[in-house]
């Protein structure tokens, strides 16, 4: 069990989605299949007939952002509480009922979803929708289940958050990135808040969200369409509807001054320069800007023959790593990223002076039609590899469907990359790389040297 910061969802889902796209503009990406249940469920197929396995996935609607005031962490606490038992499987006997049979499980949380996954043998597949089905309504909790879950989670917070300096400053960073939205909230949540939560606050949550219509299942791999639908109507749909639900979140105020977060530890090695900026995401960005920025991130920060890359590393010599990254799957707001770690001998003041200049000039002249050219084709052709994976697809699937987007609209990635024109590249990076839309982090030894 697991919670995941944007920024490693940003890494996870994006990389799937880059990697499991055909070459060919007007090709379909995955080809998933998809109905609906009479109780609101979707349900999504991806046929891969590579293996006889199967992986099954439940995805909720519901994440950090969505927890009531004052409950952060509620999300991946509940979480960590579907892994108790029902009436027909006591504790512990689901995870004992996978592993005997061969299988993997786990789940993770994010700011915008929850979702809980399987990879069995075909076989097995029944097996693992009756277990995941009964857990969707039957789960029973009580002080006893609850309260030590709670210390278990207070001493991942401690062991993932408090023990380490990176995720200290990226927790402190989100919480001045965005002014109002609760994407400041950290997904494990604030430790005070955690201590606090009941088996009352839990119960509420599982009834409000875990409803069938804020679900949807998905299961890639040597199956139908045909062949999962009777599974999906005898385990899934005969669960009642629950209430509709709406994602009312309080929006971001324009933001008029950019803001810098520091921290030194003694746990700290090597010194690093970041900067995030608030982006739009696939689902609140304009036309092309999304797939525009996609293809900007590339050019400035996609591997060793990015423009960044090339300046700090390999021509001035002044910077042990340097890159930039986008994040646009999420509901509300997206994040765009830059950072840098200087060489040994080079100052931080240093390399934040040559990247933020180097970004001074790619913003002032533009990139280029070859380059523009180039990451294109860099971002389909190279995005062939992961349609073997059986992983990548329900992914995908699940995190564009969970944020907003449709299924037709993921599969027009490539052709939405391949549309993407030189103008609408610098227009996009001119909008969103602006200072006052910023946080800057920095992260240094407790002992640094003066600049």
């Amino acid at each position: 069990m697991r919670f995941v910061q944007s920024v490693a969802v940003c890494a996870v889902v994006l990389a799937a989605l880059l990697f499991g796209t055909p070459p060919d503009a007007g090709a379909v990406v995955f080809s998933p299949q998809s109905f609906m249940l009479p109780n609101g469920m979707q349900v999504v197929v991806v046929t891969n007939r590579r293996a006889p396995i199967v992986a099954h996935m439940v995805w909720y609607k519901v994440g950090a952002a969505d927890e009531p005031a004052g409950k952060s962490g509620i999300a991946h606490f509940f979480e960590h509480l579907m892994f108790k038992g029902t009436k027909s499987f006591p504790p512990g006997e689901f995870s004992r009922i996978v592993a005997r049979n061969g299988g993997t499980e786990n789940a993770f949380t994010t700011q915008d979803y929850t979702a809980y996954f399987q990879k069995v043998a075909r076989d097995k597949l029944e097996l693992v929708m009756k277990l995941e089905s009964d857990r969707m309504s039957n789960l029973i909790l009580t002080d006893k289940e609850v309260l030590p879950e709670r210390d278990v989670v207070l001493e991942e917070r401690r062991s993932r958050t408090d023990n380490d300096p990176g995720a200290q400053l990226h927790e402190a960073s989100q919480a001045a990135l965005f002014l109002n939205h609760p994407y400041k909230i950290p997904v494990i949540g604030w430790k005070h808040e955690i201590a606090a939560l009941t088996t009352k606050d839990a119960l509420d949550f599982y009834r409000g969200y875990y409803v069938p219509n804020n679900a949807i299942l998905i299961v890639a791999g040597d199956i139908t369409v045909d062949e999962l639908r009777p599974l999906a109507e005898k385990y899934y749909g005969t669960i009642a509807r629950g209430a509709d639900i709406v994602r009312n979140r309080v929006s971001e105020p324009p933001h008029l001054a950019a803001r810098r977060v520091e921290m030194d530890s003694p746990r700290v090695g090597q010194p690093a320069w970041s900067r995030y900026y608030t982006a739009p995401s696939y689902r609140t960005a304009k036309g092309n800007q999304a797939y525009a920025l996609q293809v900007f991130s590339d050019i400035i920060g996609g591997g060793t023959t990015s423009r960044l890359y090339r300046s700090l590393v390999v021509e001035q010599g002044i910077a042990a790593s340097a890159g930039a990254w986008y994040n646009p799957n999420q509901f509300d707001s997206g994040t765009f990223g830059l950072s840098v770690s200087p060489r040994p001998g080079t100052t931080l003041a240093t390399a934040e002076k040559a990247l933020l200049a180097d970004i001074d000039a790619i913003l002032k002249i533009g990139v280029t039609a070859a380059e523009v050219a180039r990451a294109k084709k860099k971002l389909v052709a190279s995005a062939v590899y992961a349609r073997d994976s059986l992983s990548a697809a329900p992914n995908v699937i699940g995190g564009a469907l969970a944020t907003g987007r449709t299924i037709e609209e993921m599969e027009a990635w490539p052709d939405r990359i391949n549309a993407v024109t030189l103008d609408q590249v610098n227009e996009a990076a001119r909008a969103v790389l602006v200072e006052r839309q910023s946080v800057t982090n920095i992260l240094r030894p407790s002992s640094p040297k003066k600049d």
